[in-house]
């Protein structure tokens, strides 16, 4: 094909933006032709009229007809931003989602920054709560758990790309704290799942591609979420947190849970769209 015959960057993007859609679309486009061409976003605005080669057009024509159909975005070019960190996610771990950060701000406000601490992330995926957590608190010892080798894998090397080494990793089954071998911590995090196993979501748009045992939890999406707190206190040091992240009408149950747990201080915190997304309490000292 004639240089001359090459579309611009601009009118690719322009082009894939409007078949996909969207508010996002445009943003999608742009980051699917970034992972073609190995280059950051700042690189695109200065070169938008440069023309795109046919086989960078061809592999950027792949990925949008797979995006087309339904693939995360994430998946399609093994990245994502999360805090202040860049991650590798694959299909094994959930995509890390900015309302997730919520729960990092929140382990934060607990956490003096001149203490030796230990943190426990339970279910940790690619790694995000527990490498976002060991980034702020560098002194801080983290142990990441998850039922996935595959999954840890992704989260360890994750920590290894950004030379995070106060976090140690361990795998773990249905007992969510069997790979905490007695131990005890200062705050307990998790972000379990907490979808309902026959909600209609999980068949829709990017859920029908992420992993199910890290999305469903039984008939009211509270079977995970029962066990973490009824076993929490028995690996939290008195006057330790716990917090957890759910779905956005569970707030009252789990805040029952807290209460039954014995814990204090308990408060669940909404997003920045108003819902109920974080539930946090104090284990009495």
């Amino acid at each position: 094909m004639p240089a001359d015959s090459e579309p611009s960057l601009r009118q690719v993007v322009a082009d894939a933006s409007g078949r996909l859609g969207g508010a996002e679309a445009r943003h999608e486009a742009e980051l699917l032709l970034l992972h073609v061409l190995q280059r950051p976003r700042s690189w695109l605005f200065a070169h938008a009229t440069d023309s795109l080669p046919a086989a960078e057009q061809a592999a950027f024509e792949t990925l949008l007809d797979r995006r087309l159909a339904g693939e995360p975005v994430a998946y399609l070019t093994g990245r994502r931003g999360f805090w202040t960190l860049d991650l590798e996610v694959d299909p094994a771990t959930l995509i890390p989602r900015p309302e997730t950060e919520l729960l990092v701000e929140l382990a934060l406000d607990r956490l003096p920054p001149d203490r030796t601490l230990q943190l426990a992330d339970l279910g940790t995926g690619s790694g995000a709560i527990a490498l976002a957590l060991a980034s702020e608190r560098p002194q801080a010892q983290v142990l990441a758990t998850d039922a996935s080798v595959a999954a840890l894998a992704v989260a360890a090397r994750n920590a290894a790309r950004h030379e995070l080494g106060n976090v140690r990793f361990a795998e773990g089954g249905l007992d969510w704290y069997a790979p905490l071998h007695g131990e005890r911590f200062d705050l307990i995090a998790s972000n379990p799942p907490y979808i309902a196993s026959d909600d209609p979501h999980l068949e829709q748009g990017d859920l029908r591609f992420e992993p199910a045992t890290a999305l469903a939890s039984g008939v009211d999406g509270l079977d995970d979420i029962r066990r973490i707190v009824a076993g929490s206190g028995d690996h939290l040091q008195p006057g330790g947190w716990l917090l957890i992240e759910h779905g956005w009408d569970q707030g009252d149950a789990i805040r029952a849970l807290f209460e039954q747990a014995g814990y204090t201080d308990v408060q669940t915190v909404q997003d920045l769209e108003q819902r109920d997304r974080v539930t946090l309490g104090q284990r009495p000292a």
